[in-house]
């Protein structure tokens, strides 16, 4: 078959179609074209299996779009990054995480009184209910953080049965605002069961990144009071990597979804897509290529093995699968990692220092600037979290955390959607033809 696009004069239709043609046969088939706001216009297939017997292949679904969204936007091409229409520049310069949050449920940036109402609303879900403290003693001291999340996120439907109901629009209400404000709670939960820490409540009087350091930092035994700029610091991370489109772990969520399973169900569904290193675990992989690099006189032998298309070795953190140019979350967040790193100080942190220098050279070296081989958002914020405290196994939790917004909104609009259908991917089949059953004692 080939493939034209072939205008169709505004009498017929005001869409464009794409005409299929068989070379075989002959035969034609037009399938309509949809554009949206912004982006390039996409081929309707749907109606594909019906009309000619053929599937379309498209392993990892990277031509594939699977949903309409009108949450956001990525032109990796010219480095942007839109909510409802809203660069992510302008979000966190002027905007906190909550908003940015009310703004991806809702469609709209809050006013004083919606964000007020909404801040309250989440503030006074922060408390999880108590027995979900015996659920941790089930794990072992030492079990990755994201195994926890996965399993005491998916428990919170044992919990909360009065919001369950998925096609009643206030219960899914309760439902986001519940995750959303649980999200931190569980997290800094998740961090002192690691530590052998008690446990520390939320508290009311802080905001949604004051309480998390709060709840993660804080001890009983003495007054924890916030850094203002750490505080900064996670609320940026948290705006960054609140929603990035069609990702791995956003097409989970909408999968399980489809299936009309509850969200909290479908929330840790999506968390355990995240925790893959290939996914979730990139600023992880930051500190680990530090540590390999060992000290700042080793980077020149290092950025020469990343030049060498035949060594193994691959700088991290630099460059971006989607983002063709500058990743506009990088360029933000590289203001707080100097932020934090200048408050903090970084000399006796020689990983800290490692990372300033290899970023310099990198920034620098026309190798990896006529490649556009950046720093992206994962090598900032793994500087970041290290700096603060964090060990890198907690990286892909806060990560989840921030994007619980994202996936909450994602299913929320999926499920309102009219044409909402189980997802249900097809295949092309390899495996052998039909073929008679042979009785054991028959087999050779």
């Amino acid at each position: 078959m080939t493939a034209k696009e072939k205008p169709v004069s505004q009498q017929d239709t005001a869409e464009k179609s794409f005409t299929l043609t068989n070379d075989q046969t002959g035969e034609n088939w037009k399938l309509p074209v949809k554009e949206g706001t912004a982006g390039p216009p996409v081929i309707d297939i749907r109606s594909l299996y019906a009309d000619t017997g053929h599937f379309t292949m498209d392993p990892s679904f990277t031509s594939t779009g699977s949903c309409k969204s009108r949450l956001t936007f990525i032109d990796g091409e010219e480095g942007i990054l839109m909510h409802r229409g809203y660069s992510i520049q302008e979000l966190t310069e002027q905007s906190s995480f909550l908003e940015v949050s009310y703004l991806l449920l809702y469609g709209d940036l809050p006013t004083v009184e919606q964000l007020k109402g909404f801040h309250k609303k989440i503030t006074y879900h922060t408390m999880v209910n108590e027995q979900i403290h015996y659920f941790f003693r089930g794990f072992r001291r030492d079990a990755h953080p994201m195994a926890i999340m996965c399993g005491v996120v998916g428990a919170l439907s044992a919990f909360y049965h009065d919001s369950l109901d998925i096609w009643d629009p206030r219960q899914r209400d309760i439902s986001a605002q519940r995750l959303i404000a649980k999200m931190p709670t569980l997290s800094a939960m998740t961090y002192k069961y690691s530590m052998g820490q008690p446990f520390m409540y939320p508290r009311n009087d802080l905001n949604y990144a004051e309480n998390f350091l709060y709840m993660c930092f804080g001890v009983p035994a003495e007054p924890y009071e916030v850094n203002p700029i750490h505080a900064r610091a996670i609320d940026n991370i948290f705006i960054l990597h609140a929603d990035h489109e069609q990702n791995a772990s956003t097409s989970t969520v909408r999968l399980a979804g489809s299936s009309q399973a509850n969200p909290f169900a479908c929330i840790a569904s999506g968390i355990a897509s995240l925790w893959g290193p290939a996914h979730g675990g990139a600023n992880q992989a930051v500190l680990e290529m530090l540590a390999e690099i060992g000290s700042v006189d080793n980077i020149p032998e290092y950025i020469a093995k990343a030049k060498d298309k035949d060594d193994p070795f691959r700088l991290m953190g630099f460059g971006h699968r989607v983002y063709k140019n500058r990743d506009p979350r990088a360029t933000v967040l590289r203001d707080s990692a100097h932020e934090v790193l200048h408050d903090l100080g970084i000399d006796n942190d020689p990983t800290l220092e490692l990372a300033m220098a290899l970023e310099k050279i990198a920034l620098e070296d026309e190798y990896f600037v006529d490649r556009k081989l950046f720093p992206n958002v994962d090598f900032y914020s793994g500087i970041i979290l290290r700096a603060l405290g964090f060990p890198s196994t907690m990286f892909p939790v806060l990560f989840a955390l921030a994007r619980t917004v994202g996936w909450i909104s994602q299913w929320k609009e999926m499920i309102e959607e009219p044409s909402l259908r189980i997802g249900r991917p097809r295949q092309l089949y390899t495996g052998p033809a039909a073929r008679p059953y042979v009785p054991i004692d028959g087999r050779a």
